[in-house]
């Protein structure tokens, strides 16, 4: 079914430990007037306004950074993703850090209510840690975790005080179950997070798993994994892909990940799912890139290519 796209730019940064990924969609929009496309100029950008002021000073929750601007900017994502969807236009949302993913998903299933949600997090990190958890505090460790409605006590290293909780808490989504939701190139995690995937069974197809299987066989799998529910999300982290092979323009690289090309015949072969409702590309950090604006320029191919395969 052909698509009709709307892009969505959400430069917050609030959810990262390094700066600079509020720069990211405008460096990929750099990169489209820089090759002449028209691929924006031909499709209107809808902004979610950012409260990046609030890092001129130090956040006054360690165990959730600047939690009170995500707030916002998950309430705000989630309004703008359901406004897109019942205005019959697909959300594909070029995103700054990855912690506002959780209002993303929330805004899903608002516009969907008591349907099922499956979520794809192709990534090279879990994203399950909660303030009691976390080891840095950076809530783009927590998105799944928001979406999932989890506190992981059972791994509680830290103590939350009432605000943070209250803050937390509504954060929260309970909008998706661990059995519709399907890791790939996962490969960075704490043991906090580990327990989790254990004990929720949430299914890691590895980047080797990638490499003996095939894109192709892992699509088929896909497909099979996500015959149940009724709609489908993408979060696609560019850190997802091997920075030798990238750049290290991206919060938190980790080696030994997805090839440009896999990434890009995973996700076209996904595009064509009749389910998919909502894509959404993130963590381009141009200020990390030592390679100028590598990054940017690679992610930028990978739009130009979904776009195509979404609206054909």
């Amino acid at each position: 079914m052909r698509k009709k796209i709307q892009f969505i730019f959400n430069p917050s940064e609030l959810g990262a430990g390094t700066r600079g990924s509020s720069l990211g969609p405008n460096a990929i929009l750099a990169v489209a007037r820089a090759k002449k496309s028209n691929l924006f100029q031909n499709r209107k950008i809808r902004n979610i306004q950012d409260h990046n002021y609030l890092l001129d000073s130090p956040s006054n929750f360690n165990n959730s950074k600047y939690i009170d601007g995500i707030k916002k900017i998950y309430s705000e994502i989630s309004l703008t993703v359901e406004s897109t969807i019942k205005n019959n236009t697909f959300p594909f949302i070029i995103a700054g850090d990855h912690s506002s993913a959780g209002g993303t998903i929330s805004g899903i299933a608002s516009s969907f209510p008591g349907k099922k949600i499956g979520v794809l997090w192709i990534d090279a990190h879990a994203d399950l840690h909660t303030p009691y958890t976390t080891p840095s505090g950076n809530v783009h460790g927590m998105p799944v975790a928001t979406a999932l409605g989890v506190d992981n006590l059972d791994c509680k290293k830290n103590e939350v005080d009432a605000e943070v909780i209250s803050m937390w808490d509504n954060l929260k989504s309970n909008a998706l179950k661990p059995e519709n939701l399907f890791y790939v190139a996962v490969r960075d995690t704490e043991k906090e997070e580990n327990f989790l995937i254990e004990k929720l069974e949430i299914k890691n197809f590895t980047v080797e798993e990638v490499r003996k299987s095939g894109t192709t066989e892992l699509i088929k799998i896909l497909e099979h994994k996500f015959k149940d529910v009724d709609y489908l999300y993408v979060s696609f982290d560019v850190d997802s892909m091997d920075p030798e092979l990238t750049s290290h323009g991206t919060g938190t690289p980790v080696p030994n990940g997805l090839t440009p090309e896999e990434a890009k015949e995973l996700l076209n072969g996904v595009c064509q799912f009749e389910k998919l409702v909502a894509l959404e590309i993130v963590e381009v950090n141009p200020c990390l890139d030592e390679k100028k604006n590598k990054m940017a320029e690679i992610t930028f191919e990978l739009i130009e290519s979904l776009v195509q395969t979404l609206e054909n």
